[in-house]
C-alpha cells in the first residue's frame, strides 16, 4: 500500500518497470468513479501505450495487458461465462491496484481482491495517519504503516507539488447565521413578505446551517464571486481567471452560484463558470473541456464529484462554500491544486502555488491540528436486516431453549399472518433468513468462496436450532451475500430494521426502547394524515392505536410483529419532509482576508525553504572551521557549536526559531549542519576501516560496508535503522543480521555511532 503525491505517475512506473521485467504479464486498475477511469486510461495510453490499455466500462470485449474499470463493472464482468468459461478467471490478472484506497473499499468490493490471484497494491493520496485502519487490514499491514508513503511536504520540497497560498475571508451570514433584528428596515419588509412554510409561520433567524442548505442569498453569493474574480489568479497575461474548482454546499447551492455568476457577467454567455456534478448532464464532456487550457468552463461548480481524484494541473484556485469537517476530504480537495503545470503564467513562467479562498472556517479548523477520525463503512441495509434477524433469533432461543418444536421451519408459514407467541414470530423469522439464503446463487464469485455455509444453510433443518457458533458463522460469512429474492421497497424494508431494533431493545431492556418506539409513533402519525388513501384507511385502527400510550404498554414481540406486517407496504406512501428553497437578496457582510498556514503545507514548505538556504550557505563557506571538522569527522567544541549558531543567525537563511527547530530534530545543530554539507568521502572511509581491518569478509559484507559509506558521504549521519531499509534491503533482505554475526554487528553499529558522536560537542 502507497500513500502520498503523484500516484498515477508512480503506477505507471511500477506497472512499465513489472511488465519489463516479466513479473506482471496483465494488470486490473479499478476505480470508483467513471471520471477517474477515463482519466487513468488517458494517462495510460500517454505514458505507456504499448500495455493496450483497456476501459472496460466502455470496451468490455477489448484485449490488453492493463484493464481500467470501475468496482461495480468488474463485480459484474467476473460473474460473466463464454461458453462455459469466465472469461477473468482467477489467474487472469498478475497484478490488482486500487485507487483511492482511502475509501475502505475492502468492504463493499472486497470480494474482488479476493478472487483473484494476484498482488495487490493500495493507493491514496490521504495522509497515512488519516487512512482507515481496515484498509491497512486489507494489505496486512500495521495501521498507521504504508509500504511506502511521500508526504505532501517531501513533494513540495523536492519539486514535484506546489504548495497552497491560503485566505480565510469571513462572511456574516454564513457565520453567524441572518436574525430578523439586526437587518435594515427594507431588508426587514423582504423578510415579512417571504413565503416561509405553508402554516405561515415566520421566523425570528435562520441559523447559519441553513445558509446555502435551503436559503440561498443573492448578496452573499455575489459578494463571494466578486471576491474570487478579483483576488483569483489569473492567466492569459492577466486577463483571464485562472481554472478554478468551487465546492458547493448541494446541487441548489450549485446551480444558485452558477445563476448569479451568470447574471453578473452576462458577456460570457453562460459558458464561463458550469455546474458539474453527478446530476450534470454530460458532465463528463465538461470535466474534458475544464481539463482544456483554454477551453470553457474556466470556473467548475463542484458537489462531491470534483472534490478527490481528478487531476487537473492548470488549477490554480480552490474555492470552500461549504462546511468540511472530514479531515481526509479537506486534504483530498487541497491536492486538487497541488499539481505542477509548467509555463502556465507565459513561457518559463510555471505554477509556483496555488489559491484557497475559504468563506466557511475550514482552513481555522484544520489549523488546529484536528485529530483524525478513523471512519466507518456502513453496512448495507440488506446485511443489517439479516444480522438484526439473526439476533432476534438468538435471543428468542435464549429465552426459550426447550421449544424446539416451534423452531421447525414450515414451508405452509403464513408471511402475513398475525403471530400469537414467540416461537411463531422465531419460526418466520428462520424461514425468511433460510429462503433468502436458498436464493444465493452459488455461481456467483462472492458466494462461491462461502458455498460450504450457503449449502448448509439452505437445508431448512439446519435452522432448527441455531447454536452460538452458528450464529457467529452466519453473521459474519453469510450475512451480506448478494441473494437472488426479488427487491422489496426500500423504505419498506428501513421500517422492518425500526420494528427489529424496537424488539430487540425490548428483549434485552435496553434504554433505546423509548427513542425507536416514538419514532414508530411518529411514522404512525403521517400515516393517518393519508387517510384518503384506501389501503391506509383499512389499517387506520390500528395506526390510531399505535400513537397512544396504552399500546405500548405490556406491548409482547408478537404484537410488534404483527404491527410490522400491516403498516411495513404503507410507509412509502408518506411524503419525504423537504424543506422548500428560499432565496433572498439581504445585504451581507465580508470581513478583510486573513492568512493560513495549512499544516503540513503552509509550515513544511517555509521549513523548507529554510533548509535549502540553509545548505546552500553551509556549502559555500565548507572551509570555515566548525564546518570543516564536520566534514572531516573531527570532534566538535562546545565553542565550535557556538560558532555554527552565531554563522547561521548572522547569515540571513532563517528565523531564529527555524534554527532552533533544526536543532531539535536533529538532536543537535552539528548534526543538523553534517545532514546538510555531507562528510567527506575519505573520511567516511577512514571511519569505517577500523571495521574491516583484520576480518576476512565475502563481498556481500565489503558491498554492505560501502553502502554505509556512501550514505555518510551524502548525509553525514546513519540512524541504525535505516540499516534495515532500502537501499540496504535491497542488498540483503532481513537486514544486516543475515550477513554479520552478533558480534561484527555490535562493532559495525559502534563505529557508526562515533561518527554521530563527532558531530556533538563534549
Amino acid at each position: 500500500m502507497a500513500t502520498g503525491a503523484g500516484k498515477t505517475r508512480t503506477v505507471i512506473a511500477l506497472c512499465d518497470l513489472l511488465m519489463r521485467c516479466n513479473w506482471v504479464k496483465r494488470v486490473l486498475f479499478l476505480a470508483d468513479r467513471v471520471a477517474l477511469v477515463n482519466q487513468a486510461v488517458t494517462a495510460f495510453k500517454r505514458h505507456l501505450p504499448d500495455a493496450s490499455p483497456v476501459n472496460l466500462v466502455t470496451e468490455k470485449d477489448a484485449e490488453g495487458r492493463v484493464f481500467i474499470s470501475t468496482y461495480p463493472t468488474m463485480m459484474g464482468l467476473i460473474d460473466e461465462a463464454r461458453d462455459g468459461q469466465r472469461r477473468f478467471g482467477v489467474g487472469h490478472v498478475d497484478l490488482v491496484i486500487i485507487d483511492e484506497a482511502h475509501r475502505s473499499v475492502f468492504q463493499k468490493y472486497r470480494a474482488i481482491f479476493d478472487y483473484f490471484d494476484s498482488l495487490l497494491v493500495g493507493l491514496t493520496a490521504t495522509p497515512k495517519d488519516e487512512v482507515d485502519r481496515n484498509t491497512y487490514g486489507l494489505f496486512d499491514l500495521e495501521n498507521g504503516v504504508p509500504t511506502d508513503a511521500y508526504g505532501l511536504e517531501e513533494a513540495v520540497r523536492d519539486g514535484f507539488l506546489v504548495p497552497p497560498k491560503a485566505v480565510s475571508v469571513p462572511l456574516k451570514f454564513q457565520r453567524e447565521g441572518i436574525k430578523y433584528d439586526d437587518l435594515s428596515e427594507e431588508d426587514k419588509d423582504q423578510w415579512d413578505a417571504l413565503d416561509w412554510d405553508d402554516d405561515g409561520t415566520v421566523p425570528n433567524r435562520v441559523e447559519a446551517e441553513a445558509v446555502n442548505k435551503w436559503l440561498f442569498n443573492k448578496d452573499t453569493v455575489d459578494k463571494v464571486l466578486e471576491h474570487l474574480m478579483t483576488r483569483g489568479l489569473t492567466v492569459s497575461g492577466g486577463d483571464r481567471l485562472g481554472k478554478t474548482i468551487l465546492f458547493a454546499k448541494n446541487q441548489h447551492h450549485a446551480e444558485f452560484i452558477a445563476e448569479r455568476f451568470n447574471a453578473n457577467y452576462p458577456h460570457y454567455k453562460g459558458e464561463f463558470a458550469r455546474v458539474i456534478t453527478f446530476k450534470t448532464e454530460y458532465a463528463q464532456s465538461l470535466i474534458d473541456n475544464f481539463s482544456a487550457k483554454d477551453k470553457a468552463p474556466h470556473i467548475a461548480i463542484s458537489v462531491d464529484m470534483l472534490d478527490t481524484g481528478i487531476d487537473i494541473p492548470e488549477v490554480v484556485n480552490l474555492v470552500f462554500f461549504k462546511l468540511v469537517r472530514s479531515k481526509t476530504k479537506f486534504w483530498q480537495m487541497l491536492g486538487r491544486g497541488t499539481r505542477l503545470c509548467p509555463d502556465l503564467f507565459g513561457l518559463g513562467e510555471d505554477k509556483a502555488f496555488f489559491c484557497v479562498f475559504d468563506y466557511c472556517q475550514n482552513l481555522e479548523y484544520f489549523s488546529q491540528n484536528i485529530p483524525g477520525t478513523e471512519g466507518m463503512v456502513g453496512e448495507s441495509l440488506g446485511t443489517r436486516l439479516f444480522k438484526a434477524r439473526l439476533e432476534v433469533i438468538g435471543e428468542l432461543d435464549h429465552r426459550s431453549p426447550d421449544r424446539v418444536e416451534e423452531r421447525l421451519v414450515k414451508d405452509t408459514a403464513a408471511p402475513y399472518g398475525a403471530p400469537k407467541t414467540n416461537g411463531e414470530v422465531r419460526r418466520s423469522l428462520a424461514e425468511r433468513l433460510q429462503r433468502e439464503t436458498a436464493a444465493m446463487n452459488l455461481d456467483n464469485f462472492v458466494v462461491r468462496p462461502h458455498r460450504r455455509l450457503v449449502e448448509k444453510y439452505t437445508r431448512p433443518e439446519a435452522w432448527t436450532h441455531l447454536s452460538p457458533e452458528a450464529l457467529g458463522e452466519l453473521s459474519h460469512s453469510v450475512a451480506g451475500l448478494p441473494t437472488e429474492l426479488d427487491p422489496e421497497n426500500e423504505e419498506a424494508k428501513r421500517f422492518d430494521l425500526l420494528v427489529l431494533n424496537l424488539q430487540l431493545a425490548m428483549l434485552r431492556s435496553e434504554p433505546g426502547f423509548a427513542r425507536l418506539r416514538d419514532q414508530v409513533k411518529e411514522l404512525a402519525g403521517l400515516l393517518e394524515e393519508k387517510s384518503a388513501i384506501p389501503m391506509v384507511c383499512e389499517q387506520m385502527a390500528l395506526i390510531q392505536d399505535v400513537q397512544t400510550d396504552e399500546w405500548w404498554q405490556d406491548v409482547t414481540v408478537p404484537m410488534l410483529e404483527s404491527m410490522r406486517r400491516r403498516l411495513r407496504d404503507l410507509i412509502k406512501l408518506i411524503e419525504k419532509q423537504k424543506r422548500k428553497p428560499i432565496y433572498t437578496d439581504f445585504e451581507d457582510e465580508m470581513g478583510g482576508e486573513t492568512a493560513i498556514e495549512v499544516p503540513g503545507f503552509g509550515e513544511g514548505t517555509n521549513y523548507a525553504k529554510f533548509r535549502a538556504k540553509a545548505q546552500a550557505f553551509l556549502r559555500a563557506h565548507q572551509d570555515h572551521i566548525a564546518i570543516h571538522k564536520l566534514r572531516m569527522n573531527k570532534a566538535l567544541t562546545a565553542a565550535d557549536l557556538g560558532e555554527l549558531q552565531r554563522i547561521l543567525a548572522e547569515s540571513g537563511v532563517g528565523a531564529p526559531e527555524d534554527i532552533q527547530r533544526a536543532a531539535e530534530e536533529s538532536q543537535g545543530l552539528g548534526l543538523f549542519v553534517r545532514s546538510l554539507v555531507g562528510l567527506d568521502r575519505q573520511a567516511a572511509k577512514e571511519a569505517m576501516a577500523g571495521f574491516l581491518n583484520g576480518k576476512s569478509l565475502g563481498a556481500n559484507q565489503i558491498e554492505f560496508v560501502n553502502l554505509i559509506v556512501d550514505h555518510l558521504t551524502e548525509h553525514g549521519v546513519l540512524d541504525a535503522a535505516m540499516l534495515y531499509e532500502s537501499p540496504f534491503t535491497d542488498l540483503t533482505p532481513r537486514g544486516p543480521d543475515e550477513l554479520f554475526s552478533s558480534a561484527q554487528m555490535d562493532e559495525l553499529l559502534a563505529a557508526i555511532e562515533r561518527v554521530r558522536q563527532a558531530a556533538t560537542a563534549a
